[in-house]
């Protein structure tokens, strides 16, 4: 299909095609969460996250410009990353709505670091805010990361391709071989050593 440029040339997106476009890539699904001016705990759902350095080791993730959740998080600093479990769907409706108190009702505790940690999560990553960039409608905003842990109740995460959850076939579960360039993947610089 051909689209003719916007005044600053670039060519004209169709907003529907774009979401359709990038529902082919499947992501995980996050909770980011904190405590507020008031003390209480914040949180919305957020599949807009990645790894990006291990040295040193940082992570984002890409709210809207109009959380207000995120204007809170921004306030304290620092946030925790909670990657959902296959089991957790209702968990994240729960916090992808307007619901007031996302947290009532919900299994959490307070960390070491002092930040609300959903319990039961697959994994959490607790972080300071690094740095905020403007990423059009959305910030990117870059957490160091602090402390990492990982949940042996569940080894199945929670995902989300073409608009809706999905899962993991369990016979599809089986660790890619090791290779020596993998190691290298989430800090590749150079052309030649891209897989």
């Amino acid at each position: 299909m051909e689209t003719k440029p916007t005044a600053d040339g670039h060519p004209v997106i169709d907003p529907r095609q774009f979401r359709n476009v990038l529902g082919q890539f499947c992501t995980g699904i996050t909770v980011i969460t904190a405590f507020g001016d008031d003390a209480a705990p914040i949180g919305f759902a957020c599949q807009s996250f990645a790894a990006l350095s291990l040295d040193p080791p940082l992570v984002l993730f890409c709210p809207t410009k109009a959380s207000r959740s995120w204007a809170a998080i921004e306030k304290t600093g620092r946030f925790c990353v909670n990657i959902l479990a296959e089991e957790q769907q209702q968990l994240c409706a729960r916090f992808g709505s307007r619901e007031p108190d996302k947290f009532a009702g919900t299994s959490w505790h307070t960390s070491e670091l002092k930040l609300p940690v959903l319990d039961d999560a697959l994994a959490t990553i607790q972080c300071t805010v690094d740095s905020v960039v403007d990423g059009g409608d959305h910030y990117i905003v870059i957490g160091r990361v602090q402390v990492l842990s990982e949940s042996t109740d569940s080894d199945r995460p929670l995902l989300f391709y073409r608009g809706q959850y999905t899962a993991i076939e369990p016979e599809k579960t089986v660790p890619a071989p090791w290779r020596a360039d993998l190691d290298h993947f989430l800090t590749t610089t150079t052309l030649d050593t891209w897989l």
